[in-house]
């Protein structure tokens, strides 16, 4: 039955599309789970039913949404769950979602009529039968306490925790994730280089970032990846600087930090820039900086533990009188999150992996004064690495 016959039965409440007659076979809908690739999709799958069966479950009740678009593809994930299990998966949504969920979901969806109170009972009613007697968890770190209640009342049994399921599968990147990050990062550095001319004394740091954000736009993106940062003169000391009305003044520096967003996957990169002339001291502070990151960047290669390339930064600086002025880590993976592991922290155990994505983005923040930062985007590979990031750097 398709899609549109099921829409026309006018008695049926929900609506439950069965994608193995759209991919032909179970095999088929197996490997068009992920909406990234085959080679991730048949990785993933097995890999989930393995750490379900580790976790002694029978299902996995997901709501984070980076997950709920990892495995259906589903660009409205905030608004969608899934229920996993060791054979396969279902989308579960609402009415406003219908022609999205036929669109975009590559897994079995079920959707709830309205009102929305109707659609719920619907769908974990649904869901339960799913998942008969079997012990269902939950993503313990995206559910509240009261949340958990709810979902044990409708599920009419006791829920186990889970952490860090997906996390630890999400490291290293797929080739075809690769290649949509490496699209969302052309789009960045295709913006930032656009708008990089008009970055000039009188204009308004939210003008900046709204040039950039339609640059960004006009080349494909979804969004950016998160609020834009600009931050000129003493605000360059806040690292979390979102643009305000302050207007750039000749002879400071401006620090942007900025990706884009491509089909559920980011970007990052961060860029320290001079209006006109500026002081000695501040191109001491830039060059300083390019000099930790550069040769961070140079030590990534897989074994190497994030927690020493953390170390190196604060080395360089230290050399300087700086490091004190290193107010956060030095990096973070990337991908469905904007920050996701490894991390690339003191404390961090995270070792790097050939296919993980991490950024290198060492910073100085002097209060009353200014701050530098330089991020770039860098692809762990088998030999060692390479930098995706290609925005313009400064020759201060």
């Amino acid at each position: 039955m398709g899609v549109a016959q099921l829409l026309l039965q006018k008695t049926s409440h929900s609506v439950l599309v069965n994608c193995f007659t759209i991919f032909g076979s179970r095999e088929n809908f197996m490997q068009r789970v992920v909406d990234i690739g085959p080679h991730v999709m048949i990785r993933s799958m097995s890999q989930f039913a393995d750490l379900l069966a580790s976790e002694g479950l029978t299902a996995l009740w997901v709501t984070r949404p980076e997950h709920v678009r990892l495995l259906s593809g589903f660009s409205s994930p905030a608004d969608a769950r899934i229920l996993l299990t060791a054979s396969g998966a279902t989308l579960y949504t609402d009415a406003r979602y219908t022609a999205q969920a036929a669109q975009e979901s590559r897994i079995p969806h079920f959707i709830g009529a309205p009102p929305r109170s109707n659609a719920d009972r619907e769908m974990y009613a649904h869901a339960r039968e799913q998942l008969g007697e079997g012990r269902l968890g939950f993503e313990a770190d995206h559910v509240t306490v009261a949340g958990l209640a709810l979902l044990e009342e409708a599920f009419e049994r006791p829920l186990a925790p889970t952490t860090g399921l997906f996390e630890s599968l999400r490291q290293r990147k797929s080739p075809e994730e690769i290649e949509l990050i490496r699209r969302a990062v052309r789009i960045a550095d295709e913006a930032y280089e656009e708008v990089r001319p008009q970055i000039l004394a009188g204009r308004r740091e939210i003008d900046v970032a709204l040039d950039l954000e339609i640059a960004m736009r006009r080349r494909g993106a979804e969004g950016s990846a998160f609020e834009i940062i600009v931050a000129s003169g003493e605000r360059g000391a806040m690292p979390h600087g979102a643009a305000s009305e302050k207007v750039i003044q000749d002879g400071e520096l401006v620090t942007i930090d900025m990706g884009a967003r491509l089909h559920g996957y980011h970007s990052d990169m961060t860029r320290t820039l001079a209006v006109g002339s500026v002081s000695g001291e501040l191109r001491r502070l830039y060059r300083t900086v390019l000099e930790a990151e550069e040769a961070c960047v140079q030590l990534v290669r897989p074994g190497v533990r994030a927690a020493d390339l953390d170390a190196h930064a604060r080395e360089i600086l230290a050399r300087h009188d700086l490091a004190q002025y290193f107010a956060h880590s030095l990096g973070h993976g990337i991908g469905l999150a904007v920050h996701e592991r490894p991390g690339l922290s003191s404390s961090s155990e995270d070792v790097l992996e050939s296919g993980m994505l991490v950024t290198i983005e060492p910073g100085v923040y002097l209060p009353g004064f200014g701050g530098v930062r330089i991020e770039d985007l860098v692809l762990v590979t088998d030999e060692g690495y390479e930098v995706l990031s290609g925005a313009t750097k400064e020759g201060l």
